[in-house]
This record gives C-alpha cells, structure tokens and sequence, in this order.
C-alpha cells in the first residue's frame, strides 16, 4: 500500500521534543543521548533511544529501535507514508534502513560532523541507485540537541 505523505510541520517540534525526552532517558542509563520517534497518521507508533552499550547490540541506535518497535507496532516492515523525528543525523547503518522502511520523511536535529550520512559525510539519501526517495530536514531543535551530546560527553571526560 502506498500512502500519500501530507506534511504537518505544526507537529514537528512535538514529536522532535518527544525525541529529545527519549535522548535523555538513554542519557541516564548512560548511552550517548540520541534519541527516535517514528510517526505514521500524527500517532507516535515506534519509540527508541540508543542502546548498544546495555543491549549489548552495535545495531541498537536510536533510528534502528525505534524502527523496529513501529513494524511490530503495526505488522508491517514497510512504514510508508511514516516520519522518522531523531535529535542526530543518521548514520549510514540507519539511512539503509530508513530507505528500505520506506520511511518517506526524515527530519533530524543536529548534525553529526563525523558521521552523518544526510548531509554531513555524504548525501546517502539522494543516491541515484536507490529504490526509495526520502525526503530529509535538518537542524529542528538543533541547538538543545547539540548541548544534550556536549553535555553528555564533557560529563564522560570527567
């Protein structure tokens, strides 16, 4: 099934402070503060925060729990028509998956210089070879995500 994606910027910053709430639950179980809400039909259906240090998984980013959550929410592993709100710009393992998701909007708050696939080290969603367009926005709540992450580590350096 192929839904059609009608953009409500109005419930940007919500679902994004949604995001940011899960960043910091992670935080205090100290996983770097990065956290995911997939949205499909205005309805939060896939939550996640990263986890790879207390699941013991280099596959649990924010991204990829909260992807996983909303297929099983919903019974499908194709979330068309879905928004995919995360406080860091995703890394390659998570852009593959948000394309075979079929996930049609991103929308990420801060930039990672190191690693972002968005636009940071690479434009991974505008790739002529892929099978799937996302439509990607960047810099919502950036700020207060940023000082979350330069938190989270100037506390880690001690």
């Amino acid at each position: 099934m192929n839904r059609p994606h009608i953009i409500d910027r109005s419930l940007d910053e919500p679902f994004m402070q949604a995001a940011l709430a899960l960043a910091r639950q992670g935080a205090e179980l100290g996983e770097v503060p990065v956290g995911a809400v997939l949205v499909q039909d205005g309805e939060i259906i896939g939550r996640g925060f990263n986890c790879p240090i207390s699941r013991h998984d280099p596959s649990a980013h924010a991204e990829m729990v909260a992807i996983r959550a909303a297929a099983e929410s919903v019974q499908n592993y194709r979330l068309p028509g879905s928004t995919l709100y995360v406080t860091l710009e995703p890394c390659s393992m998570c852009a593959g998956l948000i394309v075979h998701a079929r996930i049609a909007r991103v929308v990420y708050a801060a930039s990672e210089p190191r690693a972002g696939m968005a636009v940071s080290q690479g434009r991974f969603f505008e790739q002529g070879f892929l099978n799937h367009r996302v439509m990607v926005e960047g810099g919502l709540l950036a700020e207060e995500s940023g000082a979350l992450l330069k938190a989270f580590f100037k506390a880690r350096r001690g």
